[in-house]
């Protein structure tokens, strides 16, 4: 039960969120009429698009394709991301020497664009899967790191100290106690990470591998292919939004079982 309440807290706020950016959508299309129809679409425009138009499935073939490219170069270098970072921390959390001696590379190294970035990925790792992956990791990796570092950190200290009266090393109790602990900070690491993969992986297609939506997106445009670049962008959005809840919905029921309200109704 306390699993369905967080749950539907959850969605609740995406669903309002997502009629209120369709909304935004129509509204900023008629305050911009300079825009003009050829290339501003409406949701109608969209629908006509993908679904009730001649040529509606084909259209939506090939989004399709295109988006099956993305979510595998989104997915794979979230994995390797969020890995990365739940491993990094961990030594970060367990040796402050190590932490203070790498922590401000990894911070100046976040402060570099992925755009300029880029070139360089693409001249060691190339142009396929490898270098696409490592652009995403990037996106994922850094805020996850700030992030489940500190749900590390704000692990209880009793029980810590119960762990060192007892004769465990600091991996004992960041393994028993800490990574316990930190559920909530990870699945909202995760959370945040799942559209920053998807956009690190459109970045990643559009400069480096040339396949999936991010390429197929920048060749709508010199091509006047806008009804592509709009069905485009909604297909990639809404399915931003279905990730961002459905790692909500597994949060929900994870802390409903082993978070601090476990067992509480």
């Amino acid at each position: 039960m306390t699993a369905v309440r967080g749950t539907l807290r959850f969605l609740a706020p995406i669903a309002i969120a997502s009629a209120l950016l369709l909304v935004i959508w129509v509204v900023f299309l008629n305050a911009f009429p300079q825009v003009g129809p050829r290339v501003g679409k409406t949701p109608a425009d969209v629908w006509e698009y993908l679904f009730s138009g001649p040529k509606s499935a084909d259209a939506r073939s090939g989004i399709i394709d295109n988006l099956f490219i993305t979510l595998r170069d989104a997915s794979v270098g979230f994995a390797v991301g969020m890995t990365a970072a739940l491993v990094v921390a961990s030594i970060f959390v367990v040796s402050r020497t190590v932490e203070q001696t790498f922590m401000p590379v990894a911070m100046l190294l976040r402060s570099v664009p992925l755009v300029a970035m880029t070139p360089i990925i693409v001249l060691i790792f190339g142009r396929g899967i490898v270098g696409v992956t490592v652009m995403v990791a990037i996106v994922v990796f850094f805020p996850a790191l700030v992030m489940i570092m500190v749900g590390l950190r704000a692990a209880p200290a009793q029980a810590q100290d119960l762990i060192a009266a007892y004769g465990g090393s600091r991996w004992t109790a960041l393994r028993m106690v800490s990574v316990p602990s930190a559920l909530p900070a990870v699945f909202a690491a995760a959370r945040v990470s799942v559209p920053g993969a998807l956009i690190g992986a459109l970045i990643g297609e559009w400069l480096g591998s040339g396949q999936g939506l991010g390429s197929s997106m920048i060749k709508a445009i010199p091509r006047y292919q806008y009804n592509e670049l709009w069905a485009s962008i909604v297909v990639i959005t809404v399915v931003s939004i279905v990730l961002y809840a459905v790692v909500g919905i597994f949060e929900s029921i994870a802390l409903s079982r082993f978070g601090p309200s476990a067992g509480k109704s």
